[in-house]
């Protein structure tokens, strides 16, 4: 009788909804996994339906629809064992279930008990928590199911070690951020001191609206020694083996920096939002600034330089070096690039306006208006040609409302929402790192929207590294104005970006969705009321 095992980690990217192409790829990797000598085959969590599906676990037709899917990977399961993440409805109740499926019969399903809450997780919303651990034998091993949040708590594990579970398989749709993947390894490490169960993680990969998710799968042994780590965000199909109740070594790809980690979610982010969505291809205003640029080599990286057009729109503001770097960095990525003059647009809306703002000063109105005839330009080459506008504003900008409702915020996706200016500067050094498509002069200059003469973003914010940090205190950390003085901060500019991030809350709820890489960002995880008289404590 063989008493050793051989797993495939199906650690796949798939579409929210496309059920039948879902299916497809389990029934792809069971059919490879079979035939490399596996044994069983490990699924994400959710893996038939995609994750998150949001109310779409409140239609009825829906369950149905993955009763229906999940029937032709039961078909398929011939030879192999596989255990499988999806929707399931029974009795009435809906649960994010993981279904062992073998030789085309169902073994055992298993409920998730513990539903997360919190940060981008909605899921008490949707499923009722499952209570009976699920064991199940293959080979003479006695296998433990557990999903996700299972394994962030002590319960479930335990659960399915008093089950008699010599190993734990846990099925994942975890999202990335900065330093997420030491976080899991810590949480794991703590389980398996628990419960003295080798454990396999399989993650989910590829990006899903604002989540993206790196994949990172991997095991630990007893002892809670790394055996196998899967690369972050490329798809793949390891088998692994499992012999005298411990791991067969596998491979194991190195961590890399967080500017690499951060990039490549970036470009994953941006592929399978513009390639799940059907868009034929992306269009980035180019300022000459550091952040239109960072966006442009993202989407370039993401798409290729034939799916993505630049467009240039000087004013009279615009400085002759902002032009010149602009038209370097679209030779060196080969896009193409036009360049359209807003001054006889400025003009008209000077003429229409000036009778009503006759007697009244030059102020931020006519800043604006400069930046909102560019959106329209942009939104008009978009509608014209299907392509989707790449917002190009950052988090700082987000957080202190530094950006034009309606001007540079118009767009379909904004890839740069939840990135500090302090990191665009690292994301663009280390890409230069990779091959120079930044021009240097971009890197060095200081930053300015060049909405009126001689502008510099220091004119109207304090320094980028103490606004990120006050930010970052304040909405990551939810550290009151009185905690961020007392670390160090100047009280006039705590007070300052605390004001402006509360009072621009009603302009992050009209901009679009972005890629979140931070632990909070202004999406899923972030929901402040518009309308509040709070008074922060000082």
């Amino acid at each position: 009788m063989k008493t050793s095992l051989s797993i495939a980690v199906a650690q796949l990217n798939f579409t929210v909804g496309d059920l039948s192409a879902n299916a497809d790829r389990i029934i792809d990797a069971l059919q490879q996994a079979r035939a490399q000598g596996a044994d069983l085959l490990l699924t994400p969590e959710l893996a038939l339906s995609g994750y998150p599906p949001e109310d779409l676990l409140l239609r009825p037709d829906f369950y149905r629809a993955c009763a229906e899917q999940m029937r032709r990977v039961v078909d398929a399961s011939e030879g192999i064992c596989v255990v499988v993440g999806h929707p399931e409805e029974r009795a009435g109740a809906y649960y994010n279930a993981a279904t062992v499926i073998r030789d085309r019969h169902t073994l055992a399903t298993y409920h998730k008990h513990l539903l997360p809450n919190y940060e981008v997780f909605d899921e008490q919303r949707y499923f009722t928590p499952g209570a009976v651990p699920c064991v199940f034998e293959l080979n003479g091993t006695r296998i433990g199911v557990n999903i996700c949040e299972d394994v962030w708590d002590t319960g479930p594990s335990l659960l399915a070690q008093a089950a008699g579970a010599e190993m734990l398989l846990s099925l994942n749709a975890s999202p990335f951020h900065v330093g997420k993947q030491a976080q899991r390894h810590e949480v794991l490490r703590a389980r398996v001191a628990e419960t003295r169960l080798p454990v396999l993680y399989c993650n989910m990969v590829g990006g899903q609206d604002e989540l993206v998710f790196d994949g990172a799968s991997f095991a630990l042994d007893r002892d809670g020694a790394l055996r196998y780590q899967a690369p972050v965000f490329d798809e793949a199909l390891d088998v692994i083996g499992f012999a005298h109740g411990g791991w067969q070594s596998g491979r194991t790809v190195e961590s890399a920096s967080v500017e690499s980690d951060v990039y490549r979610a970036l470009t994953a982010g941006v592929r399978d939002y513009l390639g799940k969505n059907r868009f034929p291809g992306a269009i980035i205003g180019l300022s000459g600034g550091i952040d239109s640029a960072l966006t442009l080599a993202v989407a370039v990286d993401a798409l290729g330089a034939d799916r993505v057009r630049a467009v240039m729109m000087p004013s009279p503001y615009t400085a002759q070096m902002s032009l010149d770097d602009s038209r370097e960095m679209v030779r060196r990525l080969g896009v193409r690039y036009d360049e359209i003059p807003i001054e006889p647009a400025m003009q008209v809306f000077a003429g229409l306006l000036e009778p009503q703002f006759a007697g009244l000063p030059a102020d931020t109105t006519e800043e604006n208006l400069q930046s909102r005839i560019r959106g329209m330009i942009l939104m008009a080459l978009s509608n014209k040609t299907g392509s989707i506008v790449l917002t190009t504003g950052n988090k700082s900008e987000m957080a202190t409302g530094y950006a034009t409702l309606y001007g540079d915020m118009a767009g379909g996706f904004a890839v740069l929402k939840d990135i500090y200016k302090t990191l665009v500067y690292r994301l663009s050094d280390w890409r230069n790192s990779v091959s120079p498509v930044i021009p240097q002069n971009i890197i060095d200059r200081p930053p300015s929207a060049e909405l009126k003469p001689d502008q510099k973003d220091q004119d109207s914010l304090p320094p980028y590294e103490v606004l990120d940090a006050i930010i970052e205190a304040y909405m990551e950390r939810d550290e009151s104005p009185r905690q961020i003085i007392a670390a160090g901060y100047p009280e006039a500019d705590v007070r300052r970006t605390v004001g402006m991030l509360k009072r621009n809350e009603y302009k992050r709820r009209q901009s679009p969705v972005g890629i979140r890489v931070t632990p909070r960002g202004f999406g899923r995880d972030w929901r402040y009321p518009i309308t509040s008289r709070y008074q922060d404590e000082y």
